[in-house]
């Protein structure tokens, strides 16, 4: 089944199209990280999976269902959205910012329950912040504060997740700590994961698919090893590097640098 699809999408802005006839399907379990050089559409494609931007033509559907045709609340029990760069309050505590995760699941009137205050704690455990529960979110670390936006999304008991470049404003070490954290969720959860990376190696080393995005359109969408190749690096990245698998046995990106063309290009 696929958990999300998008058919034929095109999004017009200021007289151009930021995408075009793009479609792709998302199964469910899968992890899909989408990657591409900058201004290629990568966080406009995200926006529309996830119903905020409305696609000047084509369809986005989730479990079936047009995204647009769903309540709020309904959507948000199913799918949720990490986007880049969040902001909250500083003086928020990280369990008050995590039970947030818990409005789609009861009416306004209600209080906290019983199943709200388990799904808050269990997101706290998933991300490592029990200890850290009572501590004002702008006292967090970068990587802290990332994982207390995951943990909010992981409250809401989502299907699918969407991330739009996590990883950024990260050190190296807390960017394979949140990788790592998704991953464990996908096997462990089954939890679908769609996710814009800028980085090539961490979409070789953790994605299932990888969709290559380049001026809008979809240039390549498969498994990393069939995808990420020396010659759609020339094409879209306009580098050179080679695939090769790391001590894990996963592939890793060695980058050579700029293509020669490029080179002779910019003199």
């Amino acid at each position: 089944m696929n958990m999300l699809e998008a058919e034929k999408l095109v999004f017009s802005a200021a007289g151009r199209n930021i995408i075009e006839d793009l479609s792709l399907q998302v199964p469910a379990g899968d992890v899909l990280a989408i990657i591409g050089p900058n201004g290629a559409g990568k966080s406009t494609l995200l926006k529309m999976l996830t119903g905020q931007l409305t696609p000047s033509s084509g369809a986005v559907r989730l479990q079936g269902e047009a995204v647009h045709s769903l309540a709020p609340s309904a959507m948000a029990k199913v799918l949720a959205y990490v986007p880049q760069g969040p902001q909250a309050p500083p003086d928020i505590l990280v369990r008050e910012l995590v039970s947030y995760g818990r409005h789609p699941h009861r009416a306004w009137y209600m209080g906290s329950r019983a199943e709200d205050e388990e799904a808050v704690e269990r997101a706290l455990e998933r991300t490592g912040l029990v200890d850290l529960a009572k501590r004002p979110v702008g006292l967090l670390s970068g990587g802290e504060r990332q994982r207390a936006w995951l943990a909010l999304a992981l409250a809401q008991q989502p299907q699918v997740l969407l991330l739009d470049e996590p990883t950024t404003f990260l050190d190296v070490c807390h960017q394979f700590e949140l990788l790592d954290l998704l991953r464990r969720l996908n096997e462990e959860d089954n939890l679908t994961v769609v996710l814009v990376l800028h980085e090539i190696n961490h979409a070789l080393r953790y994605a299932k698919r990888v969709a290559v995005v380049k001026d809008g359109r979809l240039a390549a969408l498969g498994y990393p090893w069939d995808v990420v190749t020396p010659e759609l690096l020339r094409q879209v990245f306009r580098v050179q590097g080679e695939v090769v698998a790391d001590s894990d046995g996963r592939a890793a990106l060695l980058m050579q640098g700029l293509d020669k063309e490029n080179k002779q290009e910019s003199r």
